[in-house]
């Protein structure tokens, strides 16, 4: 029978397998990144959305953006479309929950605009109908899912599948590539502003 250790050190050993094969995302992460630059430089929003942990990560990866990662900066224009309660409830009571984040993202969004959903499932029918909403009138999308395929698949336009099926690895390695987005992006932006003083 396994001890509660012996269940404690699978585990962590699991999440540092899953972080290393993140490291293989490298080209995608970086091609995330390189779209939220490109947004934010230009005065565009980024907007971020899940469910339930997935919306926690949405939350945790505009906090790090508007607020800070590493750098004293200037806040970067990027909102979790998860944070507002008023408006989440107003919409699911009004047209359903499938509509919470497409009719958020259809009285915002603009050209040049990214659009970015977390499911660890790739499967979250309101995730799916904003990203599709963001699609066809030409935002970037990206997409954060886990390793099984999916509809996310098809509707991301930058995809960052973490290669596990299991959701709390899903979320560990979801997070890590935030943190390596929000890494890149901060340094890529204020690289940029210092080179132009």
């Amino acid at each position: 029978m396994t001890t509660f250790d012996e269940r404690a050190a699978d585990q962590a050993n699991e999440s540092a397998e899953t972080a290393r094969a993140v490291a293989a995302l490298a080209p995608v992460i970086h091609k995330a990144a390189d779209a939220i630059v490109e947004a934010l430089s230009n005065g565009n929003y980024v907007y971020t959305f899940g469910n339930g942990g997935s919306a926690a990560d949405a939350e945790h990866f505009a906090s790090e953006l508007a607020g800070r990662f590493r750098l004293k900066r200037p806040a970067y224009r990027v909102e979790a479309l998860t944070a507002n309660s008023s408006t989440l409830t107003a919409i699911a009571n009004d047209y359903g929950f499938e509509k919470v984040f497409v009719r958020q993202i259809q009285g915002r969004m603009k050209p040049g605009d990214v659009a970015i959903g977390f499911s660890t499932s790739g499967r979250s029918a309101n995730v799916l109908e904003a990203m599709r909403a963001a699609k066809e009138e030409g935002l970037t999308v990206i997409g954060l899912t886990g390793g099984a395929e999916c509809p996310m698949d098809e509707l991301a336009g930058v995809l960052i599948k973490i290669p596990s099926t299991d959701t709390p690895r899903v979320q560990e390695g979801q997070m890590l590539a935030v943190h390596i987005i929000c890494d890149l992006v901060e340094s890529e932006i204020e690289g940029r502003r210092s080179a132009a003083k």
